[in-house]
This record gives C-alpha cells, structure tokens and sequence, in this order.
C-alpha cells in the first residue's frame, strides 16, 4: 500500500471525484483545451488525468493518427478514467500511466503538447519550477503548454472572501485543502515559454487563470 497522502486521498474520492470536487471545474477545464486547440495526429500528454474526461476530447481532437498519454499519481483514478477510455472506444490512442511527478518518465522532445488542469498548483511551492522544467523537456521545439489553476490575485485587486479562508485554510489544514492559487502567467513565463494565450475566469469568486505557452 501506499504511503504517499495525497495518493491515498485521490485513490479514495476517484469514483466520487465528478461530484465532490469537478462544480464549476469542468468550464474553465474545457476552456483551456480549447485555447490549447489539439490538433489531428498530434502526441499530447496530460499530467494529472483524473476521471478522464479531458483524455477524452483530446483523443477525439488528435484523432486515429495522434496518441495522448496521462499521467497521474492516483491508480483509483486511473480505473475510472479507463473504464471512460474504454467505454468511448478510444483506447488504442490513449495510454495511462500512474506514477510520481517531477521528473516526467518519457524522452526528451516527445509530445507535441502537454496540458493540466487543477494539478499544477498542488504541487508544493518549490516544486512547481521543476515540473515546468520537465514539461519543456518533453515538448517538441514549438510544443505548446496548456495549464489551468487557481491563480493569485493581482495587486492592483481585492482578494475575495472566499480566496482568503481557501489560502488560510490551505496554510493552516493542506490535507483538507491540499492546492495554493499561483500566480501561474509568471511561473510559465519564468520556465522560458512565450505565452500566446491567457485568460482569466472566476470560479465561486476565486480566480482561475488559463495560459498556452509556447516552447521556444
């Protein structure tokens, strides 16, 4: 059995994770594939796949042609996302993978993009430029970064109520509140992409920022 905690905890909520966790999730999910535009015959990854949802429309994107890897730390969600995969009659283009993050166990230059979403600020804080580092390392020349993530608040706006008790309780309890919004456009910019697409959209008040950064 493992003893890594944040394995044990995504292990247990995989089949219920759709109903507790995604809410409002799904639209700023969906909105970052969209920026992040899969194309036909592309080999994309995905760290931290969850239920498979996004595997699945970026297998539909990439088509017979392209291949999508996921990774993730969890192998309960990796069930649920198989069962998703197989049940849509895409599994001869999507392979999963459980495993550890930083570093990524693939080649140097193999997908052509690679996309998160809600899993980048769950990473401790000094991790974070390490699993960009690989993320670049992994990318074609040209390969493109897709990420969504709670992200902080500029300086120039007020907080929200609720963005205070979720960073004060993250702080105080990470086993209940286990991610930290980051200021995700300088963390991309900082790993050495070019970021061609951002948006920003609230999630309950808190702010979710999408980036597509360029690997140049």
């Amino acid at each position: 059995m493992s003893t890594n905690p944040a394995q044990q905890f995504y292990d247990r909520i995989s089949h219920a994770y759709d109903l507790i966790a995604d809410g409002g999730e799904h639209v700023a999910r969906e909105r970052g594939l969209e920026l992040l535009a899969p194309q036909a015959a592309e080999s994309v990854l995905e760290i931290g796949f969850g239920t498979g949802h996004s595997l699945l429309t970026i297998a539909e994107a990439v088509g017979p042609e392209g291949n999508v890897t996921g990774i993730d730390i969890s192998p309960g969600m990796k069930d649920v996302a198989a069962k998703r995969i197989d049940k849509a009659g895409l599994t001869d283009r999507v392979q999963l993978i459980v495993a550890e993050a930083p570093p990524l166990p693939f080649e140097d230059d193999t997908f052509d993009a690679v996309t998160m979403s809600f899993t980048l600020e769950l990473f401790a804080a000094e991790q974070i430029p390490a699993v960009l580092a690989e993320c670049r390392r992994v990318l074609k020349p040209g390969g493109r970064l897709g990420v969504v993530s709670m992200a902080t608040v500029p300086e120039s706006d007020r907080e929200s109520v609720l963005e205070k008790t979720y960073v004060w309780m993250h702080t105080h309890f990470p086993h209940i509140v286990d991610c930290q919004p980051i200021p995700l456009e300088t963390l991309v910019e900082s790993a050495g992409f070019e970021i061609a697409n951002q948006e920003r959209v609230d999630l309950f008040t808190m702010p979710v920022a999408i980036v597509v950064g360029v690997n140049r």
